[in-house]
């Protein structure tokens, strides 16, 4: 069995897509509908930058989306002929529902400009943080993030795999977790290079945004099963998955969870859309696994081979 997964915000790069723009028309078509559809050139912004342009979370959330969904439709297979189940992290899971066919192209972009705008929006720049901790699991980063909290917000916001764990909240209290994660048993404890503390309670501002922009737009059924980041379960039920996306803002994106529980349904086989970042991640939840990253026409020319 096989699980198609999308990555989430840090996997931007300028000259993403470019090349594959060149070698693949319905890449190219991809990059010219979402630019259409945000009355912007974010295609020239993810080839030629600046990188601190794309970088701004209302670019590259729907960057990172138009990327996965270029290299999937480069395949030119049917989704659900080639896949049991999708999952993607944070913004990721909005790739996963347009791959699944629960929303379309030009809505997902749009869905994720506003997500990062809303985001950014939030908490302003300065006052929230995040960290990862490195060499911890779940039970000891708890731990750090409620001695760091000290009446401010400090909580777990990625739980990632058996040995990444990512922490959000205030700033002050992110400073603290820092400091105090070696000695509490983390190997490592490094500050993240982001704008504002995502999957925190102080993203609340966000969430009722997305709320309020979910609430006009239809979800279907997708072609085959979400796992979903805030239950780590497979779900299929529109009116669920809509309440989801809403949930996903604050909540902890359980991502170790949900690639357990897609190796324990049968899937030994992770095919990474856009990216090379959560591959590694898989191998250290799920060790026996097949894991392959798709990202330039040779990886899509290979997997195609593979599995036609």
């Amino acid at each position: 069995m096989r699980a198609f997964l999308f990555p989430g915000q840090g996997s931007q790069q300028v000259g993403m897509g470019a090349a594959l723009a060149e070698a693949s028309r319905p890449a190219g078509d991809v990059f010219a509908e979402v630019d259409e559809a945000l009355g912007q050139n974010l295609f020239r912004l993810m080839r030629e930058g600046p990188d601190d342009e794309l970088k701004l979370t209302e670019n590259a959330q729907p960057a990172i989306m138009a990327h996965s969904i270029a290299v999937l439709r480069t395949l030119g297979l049917d989704l659900a002929d080639v896949a049991n189940s999708v999952a993607g992290h944070s913004l990721g899971e909005y790739s996963a529902l347009c791959a699944a066919g629960s929303f379309d192209l030009a809505t997902t972009a749009k869905l994720l400009k506003l997500r990062g705008q809303a985001m950014q929006a939030a908490v302003p720049v300065g006052q929230g943080a995040m960290c990862a901790l490195l060499g911890a699991d779940l039970p000891m980063a708890r731990r750090i993030a409620e001695a760091a909290a000290q009446g401010e917000i400090c909580t777990v916001a990625n739980d990632n795999d058996p040995s990444q764990v990512v922490l959000s909240g205030n700033k002050g209290a992110i400073d603290r977790a820092v400091e105090i994660a070696k000695d509490m048993g983390a190997k490592r404890a490094v500050l993240l290079p982001v704008s504002a503390p995502f999957h925190c309670p102080l993203m609340q501002p966000a969430a009722e945004a997305m709320r309020d922009a979910l609430s006009y737009v239809i979800v279907e059924p997708p072609a085959v099963p979400l796992y979903a980041n805030v239950t780590a379960g497979a779900e299929t039920d529109p009116d669920t998955i809509r309440n989801q996306l809403v949930d996903q803002v604050t909540a902890m994106v359980r991502w170790r969870e949900s690639v357990a529980n897609m190796a324990k349904s049968g899937v030994d086989h992770f095919v990474e859309i856009g990216g090379k970042v959560l591959g590694s991640m898989v191998k250290r939840i799920a060790p026996d696994s097949k894991v392959t990253s798709v990202m330039t026409i040779e990886d899509v020319e290979a997997l195609a081979k593979e599995i036609a």
